[in-house]
């Protein structure tokens, strides 16, 4: 099988031909003294979206400061491609492992096989529900709060209120949690519509597998459109599939009909915003997920504490955010 290998590490793979491992006098502080002490491997869920190459390259960074080399590859949602990954990182006896996962469930048996041969597994952005596992530690997103957020945003884009399309991506636990976390405050919403204290009933019309990339966005919302021509909104779980939907209704004329709602907050997500092609998203952010992850791997193998488990809460990002934006250009 021929791996997707992330750019900036190429020069990683010679490591890995010799198995180096860490150095049992691992300091928790930055370091050039040793620039070999072990390699950390890190199965990304995808590079074809921007988010998790941000991850990658902000995880690269932060552990070289420490004398560490990772090696990056493309899952490209596989659990399989994913599986043979961790494999090939217990094979070669890396240092630690770091997974996107690309099934919250399934991949729990490749990390097993991990935890069996004493090599910590981290997650970050995507958790792993799989029973009877360890993970060292993860950090991501509190998607069940973005997604309350997204709800809101809904809300306040649709007035009147209207059909909406969910463009979801299962195999993702945190997209599961933005999900549920948006359907609650639309079921909300609605039990107050119906008990007359509030206008504009909001009814989800489908949900529909979006992939969390652009092509797949766009196919999903092409689909919905034949079967509900008179959608108002559409969530879609992440700025490419946002994207993809944007490009289905501009397809069909109903630009101007529909209000997207996104997730993320990647470049390309927040200039849509600006133009007004996204009405808003909770914003999330890669680089520290990134980097924490990194700091968190030196602690564990320094034998310190750190917080397991960190979630970071979104925040909502609107046109009136684009439009004052110092980091757009």
């Amino acid at each position: 099988m021929k791996n997707n290998i992330h750019p900036v590490i190429l020069v990683t793979i010679v490591l890995m031909s010799v198995g180096c491992q860490s150095s049992t006098t691992t300091d928790s502080q930055p370091t050039t003294d040793n620039p070999s002490r072990g390699v950390i491997g890190f199965s990304v869920l995808t590079l074809e979206n921007p988010f998790f190459s941000i991850i990658a390259d902000t995880l690269t960074e932060e552990a070289a400061k420490y004398g560490y080399q990772v090696v990056v590859n493309d899952a490209q949602r596989n659990p399989g491609t994913q599986a043979k990954h961790i494999d090939n990182y217990i094979a070669q006896k890396m240092t630690a492992i770091v997974i996107n996962p690309t099934d919250r469930v399934t991949i729990g048996t490749a990390v097993k096989r991990a935890n069996n041969a004493g090599i910590p597994v981290f997650t970050n952005d995507l958790q792993c529900v799989a029973e009877g596992i360890s993970i060292a530690g993860h950090i991501g997103t509190d998607n069940f709060q973005g997604g309350r957020l997204a709800g809101d945003a809904m809300i306040e884009a649709l007035k009147s209120g209207g059909k909406v399309l969910i463009l979801h991506y299962k195999p993702a636990n945190s997209c599961v949690l933005r999900v549920d976390g948006f359907r609650q405050v639309i079921n909300t919403h609605n039990d107050e519509v119906d008990a007359g204290t509030n206008t504009g009933r909001i009814d989800i019309a489908a949900e529909l597998e979006g992939g969390g990339i652009l092509a797949e966005g766009y196919k999903a919302t092409a689909d919905a459109l034949q079967a509900h021509p008179d959608l108002a909104g559409i969530f879609a779980i992440n700025d490419p599939s946002a994207l993809g939907a944007w490009n289905a209704l501009e397809e069909a004329g109903k630009q101007d009909q529909i209000v997207i709602i996104g997730f993320d907050g990647q470049l390309d997500g927040k200039k849509a915003i600006r133009e007004g092609k996204i009405y808003a998203d909770p914003i999330q952010f890669p680089d520290k997920m990134g980097l924490v992850t990194a700091q968190n791997i030196i602690k564990y193998l320094n034998g310190e504490d750190f917080q397991k488990i960190e979630l970071i809460p979104t925040k909502l990002y609107r046109k009136v955010d684009a439009e004052t934006d110092p980091k757009l250009p």
